[in-house]
């Protein structure tokens, strides 16, 4: 058996070329003004550095603008709570993203949760999650939203499946769980410290790999016929599942780059333009 590729680079090309779209008409509608991004960087972090400069050309790349914020690695928790404030009450910024991680120092959930609702376009406020959670209008986390919007256009369905989860982070395994719950599905969150994971992972018709650990999930954990979403990267340019020997008996795979990676990023622009379009329209 031949696994589908979830090709999450090809569908975010596909996705950018809809978005420009919308950007001509709302640009059109609102007299010339532009959907913003303002992305907030506290100290010099390469990895961080490179991440928010992606976002940026992502924005530029569909015509919209981008307001890069740099801040030193001293920064205070309350000098980034002043910088999002300005951004907050400033009405032609429409999305807010503040970079994790921050220095030590900063109070990093204080800070996110201080993004007001209708801006926080990366899904990062407790408000949001919970908004979301209870199937209110809020922004999705962007990572766990893409991977929604992946599963959606390749028509993988959910309804009635058994979806494992391997991870617990606030903006991935756990808005995870919520997205597959509100598609119907059936979902186990489980961790790196589950017992038995390994009987859980064979028990999934989806397993998300959302752990944080390279090659973490075994290749011989899942069966036949998954559907096999792997939401890491690392340095060795693997994610969290052992994908090698997947492919050729799997249903569908994210390969690892080029699946959830390129959505996470298109997400975030997505939902910018969104929020953008509501400010605007």
């Amino acid at each position: 058996m031949s696994a589908q590729i979830l090709d999450g680079k090809a569908l975010a090309q596909h996705f950018e070329e809809e978005m420009q779209g919308r950007v001509e008409a709302l640009k059109a509608k609102a007299g010339g003004r532009t959907p913003i991004l303002a992305t907030i960087l506290v100290g010099a972090d390469p990895a961080s550095a490179t991440y928010v400069r992606m976002k940026g050309n992502a924005c530029r790349r569909v015509g919209m603008d981008s307001l890069a914020v740099e801040l030193p690695a001293d920064t205070t928790t309350g000098q980034l709570l002043a910088r999002i404030g300005e951004l907050n009450d400033n009405p032609d910024v429409h999305g807010i993203l503040l970079q994790h991680p921050v220095p030590a120092q900063i109070d990093e959930r204080r800070c996110f949760d201080a993004i007001r609702l209708d801006k926080d376009v990366d899904g990062v406020t407790c408000l949001g999650f919970g908004r979301m959670a209870m199937d209110e209008a809020a922004y999705g986390s962007a990572t766990p939203k893409g991977i929604m919007r992946l599963l959606e256009h390749y028509q993988v369905p959910l309804e009635g499946k058994h979806a494992v989860v391997v991870g617990r982070s606030a903006i991935l395994g756990k808005p995870m769980a919520m997205m597959l719950l509100a598609a119907n599905a059936t979902v186990t969150i489980c961790h790196s410290r589950t017992r038995d994971l390994p009987a859980l992972v064979r028990q999934a018709n989806i397993v998300v790999g959302a752990v944080g650990r390279p090659e973490f999930i075994k290749a011989d954990w899942i069966k036949d016929g998954a559907v096999v979403v792997d939401a890491g990267f690392h340095p060795e340019k693997c994610g969290d599942i052992e994908l090698g020997p997947l492919t050729d008996r799997v249903a569908a795979y994210t390969p690892v780059p080029g699946g959830v990676g390129p959505m996470t990023i298109n997400t975030l622009i997505f939902q910018t333009l969104a929020a953008a379009e509501k400010a605007l329209g």
